[in-house]
């Protein structure tokens, strides 16, 4: 078993019009013993911008620690809240720095500019190499089953209501189908001028 799996999860991110979707599981387990069923991957870092940290859970808190801090010195000597494209290439850097022993996550990094409404979206591996797609970017050990679902569900300029339903889809099926990940979720729609979280429920066994 992968050590990227070892703990197991499931996070999503989806671009609608002129909205977003941020998607996790909340299982937390030791290889396929489930431990607690509260514990999410998808961080908030301020209302438009959000981080997931799939992979092994104590590097993801270790390293949500470390964002926050890096942060809050951004936003201190800068007076102004960090961009996406600057929080994911502070991210893509700090992984690189510690290529040699690296933290077990693959983040992936969801934003929304709420004036011009531009949507970012961008996935990384665990040394900080940055993917952006245009539709949606998944990590987690249900991967390949949420690939699936996204391309299958996912369509242009769907509207909140739609996203939600889309990402709900696509994030129960995939973990029905992974053992390593579900037990409930919690998906946030972001709108420039209004955020929405709703747990929802998957298989509990």
């Amino acid at each position: 078993m992968s050590i990227l799996s070892y703990n197991g999860g499931a996070v999503i991110a989806m671009k609608g019009g002129n909205c977003l979707a941020v998607a996790t599981d909340l299982r937390y387990g030791v290889e396929l013993r489930t431990v607690t069923t509260d514990f999410p991957k998808m961080f908030e870092i301020h209302p438009h911008l959000w981080v997931g940290l799939p992979g092994l859970a104590s590097d993801t808190q270790t390293v949500l620690e470390k964002i926050r801090f890096r942060v809050k010195m951004y936003e201190l000597q800068e007076n102004r809240p960090i961009q996406p494209e600057t929080f994911a290439a502070m991210l893509s850097n700090m992984l690189y720095e510690r290529r040699f022993g690296p933290f077990f996550i693959e983040p992936i990094v969801a934003g929304l500019n709420p004036h011009t409404q531009s949507i970012y979206l961008c996935s990384m591996d665990l040394i900080g190499n940055v993917t952006t797609p245009e539709d949606f970017v998944v990590g987690g050990t249900a991967e390949e089953q949420l690939l699936g679902m996204c391309e299958t569900v996912w369509s242009p300029d769907m509207d909140p209501d739609q996203l939600f339903e889309s990402v709900s889809q696509a994030l129960v099926n995939a973990v029905d189908r992974d053992a390593s990940a579900g037990w409930g979720a919690e998906i946030t729609i972001i709108e420039p001028h209004q955020i929405t979280t709703r747990r929802i429920k998957t298989r509990m066994d």
